[in-house]
């Protein structure tokens, strides 16, 4: 099978890409090592992509609710039959360590899952109308063919958060996954889908570089909405581009954050520090939705402190192969420099740094570093790596402030034994997601998914997901003679 990735998947056949000049060498990120290599794809293979897409797309809207469902319902069968191929792909290509590749693995799972329900939820109404004779329809119609970017994080399941959903609602789809991940956030998931049945051209992948195709794909006449998951400043030029193109698109954006991890003074210290660690050390700190900072009141901050520092110091470090690894290597060398460089910032203005691990090749141990000054630039980076930092506070309404104090607004978490009180402080903090006592890191299939503020718009899974992938059409039928104001 590694053969057939190295290939473009266009109109339902595998084939070597157009551009001559871009080889995608797909790399082990903790060896080094080269995977397999791709051809790139060009404009011409963009091109070719979205018209075979747009073909199928009209045969597949006419198969039967029931039709796509079983189509669906098979990919799922084929993610749990392939499991292991899949947790090894995430493994190599990705760095995933053997925990987040299975978490990863039965997430996709999930939305798969939820989303062979779709074609049977896609409904209309009926509604009052004031003129005679009238029948007034609001309809759901497919969008047509929607494009999607796929990220290197968590490429499988965030591919397949907007693939499973895009078909189930009637669409086609063409994939541009990103350059570090082209098989799990592309060909992967367009090989399952080929053996679960879809017809012909109607799921495609282009892998090539942005400078390549990158405006292309996304100014491109024929597709109606761009799936982007990625960082804010690609998803502010997206979104540009889909308003300013030949064609007006819509779009949903799921872009950076900085999520706050809130420890207030009636929390459960010892599950909040463990919480904690979990929300900020899987998969490295590798996650839109990590835990990129904690802010704890100044009553619990020592003891807080203490329980987290001595969980971060057990931390396996090292081979994702490994079934003890929780901190696996970086995604590539210029994230891991960009890593490096936060920690250095950090460390000249004046931060208190209570964990240092080393840097080996791409595999950056845990840091720790705490502060009391809510200015610290690392404070308001997203860091997206193994680091740490710890705001103390005063109390509750300094926690809030020091929460929102972001350009971000994706996930956050609170710790409190209050629940009720937990409630009225969850909806004044900024964010399209709020966990009391629970893990930043949460994605559930039939609950919404997104952000706010400049980490981005629209959301994923359940009914929201069908409301995106979907467009309103108003429909009216009337008998008799009109009565007409002239």
């Amino acid at each position: 099978m590694e053969k057939q990735f190295e290939n473009q998947f266009i109109g339902g056949e595998w084939k070597v890409g157009n551009d001559l000049e871009h080889v995608n060498e797909d790399k082990n990120p903790y060896t080094q090592e080269t995977i397999l290599s791709i051809q790139g794809a060009n404009t011409e293979d963009v091109d070719e992509a979205y018209r075979a897409a747009q073909k199928a797309q009209k045969e597949w809207m006419q198969q039967s609710p029931q039709e796509r469902s079983t189509v669906i319902k098979k990919a799922a069968e084929l993610m749990a039959e392939k499991q292991e191929e899949i947790i090894d792909w995430l493994i190599k290509e990705g760095g995933a360590t053997k925990i987040k590749a299975g978490l990863e693995v039965n997430l996709a799972k999930g939305i798969t899952e939820e989303a062979a329900s779709f074609p049977m939820r896609v409904e209309g109404k009926i509604l009052p109308t004031n003129t005679a004779g009238e029948e007034s329809f609001v309809m759901h119609r497919p969008l047509g063919v929607i494009g999607i970017i796929s990220p290197w994080n968590f490429p499988f399941h965030l591919t397949m958060r907007s693939l499973a959903p895009a078909l189930a609602a009637g669409n086609g789809v063409v994939i541009k996954p990103a350059s570090d991940s082209p098989v799990t956030g592309g060909l992967l998931p367009a090989k399952i889908f080929e053996e679960a049945g879809v017809p012909k051209g109607l799921v495609n992948v282009t892998v090539g570089s942005g400078s390549e195709i990158g405006d292309y794909f996304v100014g491109h006449a024929i597709p109606s909405f761009i799936s982007f998951t990625g960082s804010t400043p690609v998803g502010k030029n997206i979104a540009s581009q889909a308003m300013s193109g030949e064609k007006i698109k819509q779009v949903a954006l799921e872009l950076g954050g900085n999520s706050p991890f809130i420890v207030l003074a009636d929390a459960d210290i010892e599950e909040a520090a463990h919480a904690l660690i979990v929300s900020k050390f899987m998969h490295s700190g590798q996650i839109c939705m990590a835990a990129n900072r904690a802010i704890v009141v100044e009553s619990v901050f020592d003891e807080f402190v203490d329980k987290v520092v001595e969980r971060v110091k057990k931390l396996v470090s090292g081979d994702p192969a490994d079934e003890q690894t929780v901190i696996g290597p970086i995604i590539n060398q210029k994230q891991t420099d960009q890593i490096e460089k936060m920690i250095q910032q950090a460390q000249e203005s004046g931060a208190e740094f209570l964990v240092e691990g080393t840097i080996e090749g791409q595999v950056i141990e845990p840091f720790v570093l705490v502060s009391e000054d809510p200015t610290l630039e690392i404070f308001h980076e997203e860091i997206f790596g193994p680091v740490l930092p710890i705001l103390k506070v005063k109390d509750t309404q300094a926690a809030i402030e020091a929460a929102n104090d972001t350009e971000y607004g994706l996930s956050s978490a609170l710790f409190t034994k209050d629940l009720n009180q937990g409630r009225i402080i969850a909806n004044k903090i900024e964010s399209g997601m709020c966990h009391i006592n629970g893990l930043t890191v949460d994605d559930q299939p039939n609950a919404p998914f997104g952000g706010e503020k400049n980490s981005g718009i629209g959301r994923f899974n359940g009914e929201w997901v069908l409301e995106e992938f979907t467009r309103v059409q108003w429909v009216t039928t009337k008998s008799g003679k009109g009565r007409y104001p002239f």
